[in-house]
């Protein structure tokens, strides 16, 4: 470590110490380890002086810190894990333990340095076992599970989260988990794909990011959640507060991106703008452990290392340099880690490596990785057991069907268990301006932000995406082999995964980026968006993708998705039909507000490419297509028709948010292209006495819309009126600024016109 950065000689409990050194580097960004630092608050402290922190408060490391908490916390919000209770006093301990009647595990409420937890065997063992923790202070009781253990560990920025690869530790000492529990002898990640890794997520890690969100503890770090694969489904052992040892040796070689990179995204709230990429490769680490190991490490024997074999590598744990000598100086001395394109390649590497490394006394597991096959088997037995009990449509069957409203069509039950599949899609939006937000009567965003403005206006909009939201639904319908009644089949369309959600999420993008561009013609930025969706009857899954597109749109424009109503009205809307909608509120400055009064005969026109049909014109383009092949690909558009339909509606945000804040900004109008195309939407933005002249040969319309002319064999004049014809935005700027606006442009644009005199109108020539 000395070769690549300076070692500094403080303590993990001297908290000013670290604040100095970090003040006196100075640190862009902490990133913090061990447990204890964590708990003693280091976190709290770096953040008073304004430094950023990968790593939790002392109040959200108590999931950590104190088991009692944890299990407390685990209870309230839900969470699966073993039955128990915390105690304070021996006795009462025992107690219970005799009335529990079950086997137990005794653990430790503090920190422990992963060795607070003992397995008894008997009675006799147990008793022990709460009399020597209890001697240190609060323990827990709990439940004995059995099954395969698993780490899953999630990267958090307070509202949203990444899943890690997972990784299999190995905790007792001896070959076939024989021995005391350590602090881990060795680990192999993936242990399980990354689809059955979400999955567990969604039930361990997700309530308990919202969990600490809720109670005031904004969970920033490393979320490492330990899992019991149990034939009941996955259950929560313990939460540690960081990456974990020795998970993070199998799990940091396995990332293909920048990791500081997404730790900093983590520390500023914004892990959305750089989701880490993973390698297809495994890895597997053996620790290298003192002789007396754990209770009693023999310190102070000579290491020789060998030369390791390729894709091996050495982490130095337990060490140190005693006059020129590399000296044990810990209970584990070293992690061995090997890498492979398969498992068996990165254990054989790491044990090639093992025994290149020599000191006295050296002690290791010989059957790291052996189980692994059945630990796969077990996570597919969790997940089938978790989804038996917990998935979404049993628990929406399950609604008392002898309730009144739910005989009159309305499931109560159904909406509620919408609420609770969107709550982090909805969470992950969040910035330090929300007051209150899913689950209250209303949003509450904070409005000091206009302190800082000179003339704050707000700019509110509502629109719904209308009748896109019909073939949306259709696709997702024969993506998942169903069909309406007298619905046709497309014998294309499998059902296959790929295509299951990406319509439903696309819809929730459409309605966001749609509302975004009606307020950015105006000059605004957004603040916040309120949505609404109706139906006959709430699917709790569809709603959950749906606002699932609305967030990740809401994440890309800053913008906070601070709340909305899910309404489920049997006999107002059609069998499966839907309808979405939604409200945003952006704020610009009144200067800053368009379109200018500037506007003057001369301007010109540039038109900016649309993604598709953005989200008007579907009931003609529905009309012409009805009984095509929608998952047929055309040759000139290059995918399928309905890939080419839903295409989502773009957001002209990140296009145009770098012009608009220029000065002097060369924008004198911004019109959206909306439903009336280029005819009816220009004219919004003109005075009465100004036309647009429109070269109708200065661009070429997409394929799709060339495509809809031919088969609908619709005239000119209708298409104008109807379709964006490949124009989505259109900027109005004065001639002599027309080349420093297309050079700010990171993209192609076209001059498509200018003003003349007249009567507010659009002419084509």
């Amino acid at each position: 470590m000395a070769d690549v950065g300076e070692i500094a000689n403080i303590g993990l409990q001297d908290i000013e110490g670290l604040c100095s050194l970090a003040q006196n580097i100075p640190a862009d960004l902490v990133v913090i380890g061990p447990e204890a630092p964590l708990a003693a608050g280091l976190v709290d402290r770096l953040t008073e002086y304004g430094i950023a922190c990968f790593g939790p408060s002392a109040g959200a490391a108590q999931i950590e810190s104190s088991k009692a908490f944890a299990k407390a916390f685990m209870v309230r919000h839900g969470i699966p894990t073993a039955e128990g209770k915390s105690f304070a006093n021996p006795e009462e301990a025992k107690a219970w333990a005799k009335d529990f009647g079950r086997p137990l595990v005794v653990k430790a409420s503090g920190l422990a340095a992963g060795k607070g937890v003992i397995v008894p065997e008997n009675w006799k063992e147990t008793e022990a076992a709460i009399e020597r923790l209890a001697a240190e202070g609060e323990i827990v009781l709990e439940e004995r599970l059995e099954g395969e253990e698993l780490s899953l560990i999630a990267l958090c920025d307070g509202k949203d989260y990444v899943v890690l690869p997972t990784a299999r530790d190995h905790k007792r000492l001896l070959d076939e988990d024989k021995g005391p529990n350590t602090g881990g002898m060795g680990a192999y990640s993936p242990a399980c794909s990354m689809e059955d890794a979400e999955r567990m997520a969604c039930a361990t890690i997700a309530p308990a990011l919202s969990g600490l969100y809720e109670e005031g503890y904004p969970y920033i770090g490393a979320l490492y959640a330990g899992l019991m694969l149990t034939a009941e489904g996955a259950k929560v052992l313990e939460y540690n507060a960081r990456l974990g040892d020795p998970e993070t040796q199998v799990i940091l070689p396995l990332f293909d991106s920048d990791v500081l990179i997404s730790l900093s995204a983590c520390a500023h709230g914004r892990l959305g703008d750089a989701r880490p990429r993973f390698k297809a490769e495994h890895a597997a680490c053996v620790v290298l452990a003192s002789l007396g190991y754990p209770d009693q490490p023999v310190k102070g024997k000579p290491i020789t290392i060998g030369d390791l074999p390729e894709k091996a590598y050495c982490l130095h744990a337990g060490t140190r340099l005693e006059n020129g000598i590399l000296v044990s100086s810990g209970g584990r001395v070293v992690s061995v880690l090997g890498i492979g394109s398969a498992r068996a390649e990165a254990l054989r590497a790491a044990y090639e490596a093992v025994s290149q490394i020599h000191f006295e006394g050296k002690q290791f597991r010989r059957d790291i990785g052996s189980k692994a096959e059945r630990v796969e088997w077990a996570v597919k037995r969790a997940l089938s057991a978790g989804t038996k009990e917990s998935s979404v449509y049993a628990q929406v069957e399950e609604s008392n069907p002898s309730s009144a409203y739910v005989r009159a069509g309305v499931d109560i039950d159904a909406g509620n268990m919408a609420v609770e599949l969107m709550k982090r899609a909805v969470r992950s939006t969040y910035n330090s301006r929300v007051i209150a937000g899913i689950g209250a009567f209303g949003g509450q965003y904070d409005a000091l932000l206009v302190k800082d403005c000179k003339a704050p206006v707000l700019v509110a909009s509502t629109d719904g995406v209308g009748t896109k939201t019909s073939l949306a639904l259709k696709l997702d319908r024969l993506s998942h082999g169903k069909h309406k009644r007298g619905e046709p089949k497309d014998k294309r369309n499998n059902g296959s995964e790929e295509n299951k959600g990406i319509w439903l999420t696309g819809l929730g993008a459409d309605i966001v980026n749609h509302s975004i561009n009606d307020i950015l013609v105006q000059g605004a930025r957004p603040l916040f968006f309120m949505d609404y969706i109706a139906a006959d009857k709430i699917d709790p899954a569809k709603v959950a993708k749906i606002v699932e597109g609305m967030s990740e749109a809401c994440r890309q424009a800053d913008c906070v998705l601070l709340g909305g109503e899910t309404a489920e009205m049997p006999g107002t809307y059609r069998e499966d039909e839907m309808d979405i909608a939604g409200t945003i509120v952006g704020i610009v400055e009144r200067d800053k507000l368009l379109p200018r009064s500037d506007i003057a005969i001369g301007d010109v026109l540039i038109g900016l490419v649309s993604s598709g049909l953005h989200t008007n014109g579907y009931s003609l383009a529905r009309s012409i297509t009805s009984s095509m092949e929608l998952e047929r690909v055309y040759p000139e558009l290059g995918e399928s028709l309905a890939s080419a339909l839903l295409r989502p509606h773009r957001s002209y945000l990140p296009l145009l948010a770098a012009i608009l804040n220029a000065n002097p900004c060369p924008i004198k109008a911004l019109a959206h292209i909306t439903g009336g195309g280029l005819i009816e939407n220009i004219p919004r933005v003109l005075p009465p006495y100004l036309d647009a002249q429109i070269y109708a040969e200065s661009w070429r319309w997409p394929a799709l819309f060339l495509l809809l002319q031919r088969w609908g064999n619709v005239p000119d004049e209708e298409m104008r009126r109807v379709f964006n014809l490949g124009i989505g935005m259109v900027a109005i700027v004065e001639e002599s600024q027309l080349n420093s606006f297309l050079n700010m442009l990171p993209e192609q644009a076209f001059v498509i016109g200018r003003l003349v005199s007249g009567r507010g109108n659009v002419v084509f020539v």
